[in-house]
């Protein structure tokens, strides 16, 4: 059941393009990172899971629970700034390598869809809705997640924090995606299950949408979200399809 925060710009039937968040929007957040992270810290410190676990928390991670705090810059910063937080505890890698070594494991981990991808997008493409995906991610790691979930085809953008066009909560993605797509930002809508990324859209002058596959609760996103969804399987109800 959604929770309206406030009335959007425009009702959703007006909407004609969605942006979307890639981890804990399109993809289960703790289902998926958290295992990444767990293999991360084993690889930099392979003979020494103490200090794995002492790694692990200058991004916010607990290694013997296996959860990332509330506020882990993991969640919503860009991999450019985990590696930046790992980079000055770790002997004898660079940022630049250890952002590579980032991207290598996140490539590789197995990403929980949300809800069934295919299907969901292919219903939204037949509604005439042009799709985007605006990710903190890598562009790379973020087209290889897609590309595994056979989605990649489904969508008219896709941009990482690499791309070009900034990262969030700045609104340069989710702009770069509206004149890509050629529709005006205000009937664009925003799904994103953090801060940064409602933040973000409310500086492009979109709707946004919030969602709880992620980290965040309620309670935190609804100061930025124009309405919240228990997932984006929400999605073609709220529109009116």
């Amino acid at each position: 059941m959604s929770t309206p925060i406030m009335q959007p710009a425009v009702q959703p039937r007006q909407i004609r393009a969605i942006v979307f968040d890639k981890d804990g929007t399109l993809f289960d957040f703790g289902a998926t990172w958290e295992a990444w992270a767990q293999a991360l810290l084993l690889r930099l410190c392979p003979q020494s899971p103490d200090r794995a676990a002492d790694l692990g928390r200058h991004i916010g991670f607990d290694m013997k629970t296996r959860r990332f705090a509330p506020d882990s810059i993991a969640i919503a910063g860009t991999a450019l700034q985990v590696a930046q937080a790992l980079a000055p505890h770790v002997a004898d890698v660079s940022t630049p390598q250890l952002l590579n070594m980032m991207n290598d494991e996140a490539a590789q981990t197995p990403q929980v869809q949300a809800v069934p991808l295919a299907p969901f997008l292919d219903r939204l493409r037949r509604l005439g809705l042009k799709l985007g995906v605006a990710t903190n991610d890598a562009e790379y790691p973020a087209r290889a997640h897609l590309g595994a979930a056979g989605i990649t085809e489904r969508f008219d953008f896709i941009a990482g924090f690499d791309s070009g066009h900034g990262a969030k909560p700045d609104p340069g993605q989710l702009l770069a995606f509206a004149d890509a797509v050629g529709i005006p930002p205000q009937l664009v809508a925003m799904v994103g299950d953090s801060s940064h990324d409602l933040i973000a859209g409310r500086s492009a002058g979109m709707t946004t949408v919030g969602v709880l596959t992620g980290i965040a609760q309620a309670d935190d996103l609804a100061p930025f979200a124009d309405v919240i969804l228990p997932d984006i399987g929400h999605l073609p109800a709220w529109l009116g399809a």
